[in-house]
């Protein structure tokens, strides 16, 4: 990745030439402009000296040999944060600091001798895969250590073995998204977990994030998918029953779905797979509103109706969406017919539009989406075709990429997801969204400006689902940092008071440690402080992450 952005140097910026966008964005916020906030180059960045002990650097080098061992600007800076919107002002500003140096492993062996090593002369590790976590999953933090390393997986990239007749394959833990399907596919095969982040994260990443896909409603997020694991800590190997199930006693290698890298490195995963459905469609759906969208997505959660995904945008996404689509352009004679059809069945700016996605066999796929559409018909759903499911999914992976250019034009954009059982999810929406929308008028550069909420429900369990809430503002440039704070604060306590989790499959890191006791509770901190003195007496790995301060 780019080392303070998303995609690869070289991408093509999605908003170039369309300077319609910044006077729109400028009026939704009620400002008179937005200022422009370019990046500054690495070249600029005076970055501290490393601060890795010679005698530390030397251990490393006799590992992984001197060309393992990186302590160059560009290696330190690309691994100094993730890609939350707080990792982004720091680097793209220039105000961070980066790690001391990169380590590439080639194997668990080379990973469990960094460990050993790194404890010995007392320096922090991180445990690096995309670097895409935006909850400060892998900043480069020393935590009272006399330096601290990024430890990337990026070389253990494998598919190691697959059982056809069992269905799982062993799976090294720095695999790309991407790397993986065509490991897979070549086979007939597919793991289906699908993060926005897919291009770029890894396994092990999904792992300890506890990660869910877009297409968890068929395939299961981490948890369901993760047969067992290899474990590397500086304790030695932990790993667990080869069975695909076992009551001997806990299984502790669970420990590492949601760990973020604070117990051990995840280096070897054995996964689930099935094989490549026949069929896979995604068909839209127009409610007349958002509740009516999310009684569709509970009765089909409830009625066991498969499919990949429900995804249900409330009426601000669903109207900033088609606005935005709508941009510079002149209506057709499609759009002048789609808006006549809306109008003779009065559907309003209340509406609500709805992805869903289905996958097996072609009968399956097709009987799926009749017991679904039924539901939705009669709940007063419009269908819209199997357009939008085309266009959505072209676009999956296309929203980070305009993060950069918007914050490039003085717009903040940020994230936030939870999940709730059905009976709190609409008090915890309106609680969230309110809470959002003063937090940002509160902390606006001028009076009188506002910022933009948008939501949607991502994942549906039988007794509730997840709401993914994306917030744009404009930039406070004289604090910015400060600005932030204020609204996930405002955010995340709103969540948890209506009864919300802070993460549903972002993770913790350091951005939601704050709320961490409160959530789960003083005896399950104090049990996660003595797993850590167990695994990592010293303390070394990913250090200011996922446990609070004793």
């Amino acid at each position: 990745m780019r080392w303070n952005g998303w995609g690869r140097d070289g991408d093509a910026d999605p908003l170039a030439g369309r300077d319609d966008v910044w006077p729109w964005l400028a009026a939704q916020f009620n400002m008179p402009a937005l200022l422009a906030t370019p990046q500054r180059p690495l070249e600029s960045i005076d970055l501290p000296a490393p601060r890795l002990p010679d005698a530390a650097r030397a251990a490393f080098i006799a590992i992984l040999g001197e060309d393992r061992v990186r302590q160059d600007a560009q290696e330190r800076a690309s691994h100094a944060l993730g890609r939350s919107y707080h990792d982004l002002l720091r680097l793209q500003s220039g105000s961070f600091r980066p790690t001391d140096a990169v380590l590439y492993p080639r194997n668990e062996d080379d990973v469990l001798a960094v460990l050993r090593a790194a404890t010995e002369r007392e320096v922090a590790v991180v445990p690096f895969g995309g670097g895409t976590s935006v909850v400060g999953g892998v900043s480069a933090s020393r935590g009272g250590f006399s330096a601290v390393v990024a430890l990337d997986l990026g070389g253990m990239n494998h598919v190691t073995g697959i059982d056809m007749v069992a269905g799982t394959a062993d799976v090294e833990a720095g695999i790309t998204g991407p790397e993986l399907a065509r490991q897979l596919s070549a086979r007939g095969m597919i793991l289906g977990h699908h993060p926005q982040s897919f291009e770029f994260s890894t396994l092990g990443g999904w792992i300890a994030h506890h990660g869910t896909g877009q297409d968890s409603g068929r395939y299961g997020r981490a948890s369901d998918w993760l047969a067992g694991v290899r474990v590397a800590t500086p304790q030695g190997l932990l790993t667990g029953s080869a069975a695909p199930s076992s009551a001997m006693g806990p299984d502790v290698t669970r420990l590492m779905l949601g760990s973020d890298g604070v117990f051990g490195v995840i280096t070897r995963a054995r996964i689930r797979i099935r094989a490549l459905p026949e069929r896979e469609v995604h068909h839209g759906w127009l409610f007349r509103d958002f509740a009516s969208g999310i009684a569709a997505i509970r009765e089909a959660a409830r009625d066991g109706i498969p499919h990949t995904m429900l995804r249900l945008s409330d009426a601000a996404e669903t109207r900033f969406s088609r606005v935005y689509a709508a941009l510079g352009k002149e209506p057709g004679f499609r759009e002048r017919v789609a808006q006549f059809l809306l109008d003779i069945r009065r559907f309003d700016d209340n509406a609500a539009a709805l992805i869903a996605g289905f996958a097996g066999s072609a009968r399956e796929a097709a009987r799926a989406r009749r017991r679904f559409g039924a539901i939705a018909r009669r709940l007063g759903a419009m269908s819209l075709g199997e357009g939008p499911g085309r266009r959505w999914r072209e676009r999956r992976y296309a929203l980070p990429y305009l993060r950069d250019p918007l914050m490039g034009q003085g717009v903040g954009v940020d994230t936030m997801e939870t999940a709730a059982s059905w009976s709190r999810l609409p008090a915890l929406y309106a609680a969230a969204r309110s809470a959002l929308e003063q937090a940002m008028r509160n902390t606006a550069p001028c009076e009188g400006a506002n910022g933009i909420v948008l939501c949607h429900v991502s994942h549906a369990y039988p007794d509730g689902a997840s709401l993914y809430f994306t917030i744009l503002f404009p930039r406070n440039l004289n604090a910015e940092i400060a600005q932030w704070r204020a609204i996930k604060q405002a955010g995340a306590d709103a969540i948890l008071a209506a009864g919300g989790t802070i993460s549903h499959h972002h993770g913790v890191g350091e951005e939601h440690l704050a709320w961490v006791e409160q959530e789960k509770g003083s005896l399950s901190v104090t049990a996660m402080r003595a797993i850590k003195r167990v695994l990592d007496p010293k303390g070394i790995l990913n250090p200011g992450k996922l446990i609070p301060k004793d």
